[in-house]
C-alpha cells in the first residue's frame, strides 16, 4: 500500500475525518504542500479497495472505513471480509506481515454463515493445494482462501494457514503423534514435499480454510 493511502488510513480513525477538506487531510498526515488532488486520488484508491464511501459532490469522505468484519447492508446480506495480503500454496516463501489490501464483499449464502466475525480472506499463490475441496471447489492458484481466525488447534487433515518463520503457507495439517512431529502437507496434482514440524519449533496456526472463492476464468 502507498506510505500516503497508509498515512489517509491512519488519520480515519480521528474523529471529524469525513469532514475534513483535502488540504486539512494533506496538513494531518505531514504533507502541507501536497496537492489536493494527489490526496484525492489516494483516497479514491482506498475506496476501490473497500475502505471509504466517498462523497463525489464535497470530494471529501463522508463516511468511516468499514473496518474488519463489518457487515455491508444490502438487499442480500453481503460480508466485508478484510483480505490480508498472499499465502503460498507451495512452499513457505510468502512473508506473512499483516498487508491489507482491501475487502472482498461476499454474499454469506456462499459461505453459509450468518457472521463474518472472525474471517479473513488471502490470495492462493501456488498449486500445491489445488485438489483440496471446500464444498465441491478447489483451491488453485488466484483464488481466495477464507481463513476462520478463532480456530487456532485444527483437527487432523484440516487445511490450515501456517505462519513458519514469519511466513505464511496453506496446508493440511496432521498431528504425527507416532514420530513426534507436525506435518504440514500438500494437496495436490503435482508432487510437494511436506513439511516436518516439531511442536517447539517457531510455528503458529493463524486459521482453518473453511471456504474458497473462486478467481474468475
Amino acid at each position: 500500500m502507498h506510505q500516503i493511502q497508509e498515512k489517509l488510513l491512519e488519520l480515519s480513525k480521528k474523529p471529524g475525518f469525513g469532514d475534513m477538506s483535502l488540504r486539512t487531510m494533506a496538513t494531518e498526515i505531514g504533507l502541507p504542500q501536497e496537492s489536493p488532488q494527489k490526496v484525492k486520488h489516494h483516497l479514491q484508491q482506498l475506496e476501490k479497495k473497500g475502505f471509504f464511501t466517498l462523497d463525489k459532490v464535497k470530494g471529501s469522505v463522508s463516511h468511516i472505513p468499514k473496518w474488519a468484519g463489518d457487515v455491508i447492508k444490502s438487499g442480500a446480506t453481503l460480508f466485508s471480509i478484510p483480505v490480508i495480503g498472499t499465502a503460498n500454496c507451495g512452499p513457505a516463501t510468502i512473508f506473512a506481515e499483516p498487508n491489507y489490501q482491501g475487502f472482498l464483499k461476499v454474499s454469506s449464502k456462499l459461505l453459509g454463515r450468518k457472521s463474518a466475525q472472525g474471517l479473513y480472506a488471502v490470495k492462493g499463490d501456488g498449486s500445491s493445494m489445488n485438489l483440496a475441496e471446500f464444498d465441491g471447489k478447489n483451491l488453485e492458484d488466484g483464488d481466495y482462501a477464507i481463513v476462520d481466525s478463532t480456530i487456532h488447534a485444527p483437527s487432523n487433515n484440516d487445511a490450515v494457514l501456517a505462519i513458519i518463520d514469519s511466513k505464511a503457507t496453506i496446508k493440511r495439517f496432521i498431528e504425527d503423534k507416532e514420530n513426534d512431529q507436525i506435518v504440514l502437507k500438500a494437496d495436490s496434482s503435482y508432487d510437494y514435499e511436506p513439511i516436518y514440524l516439531h511442536a517447539d519449533d517457531d510455528f503458529q496456526i493463524n486459521g482453518k480454510v473453511i471456504g474458497v472463492i473462486k478467481r474468475p476464468k
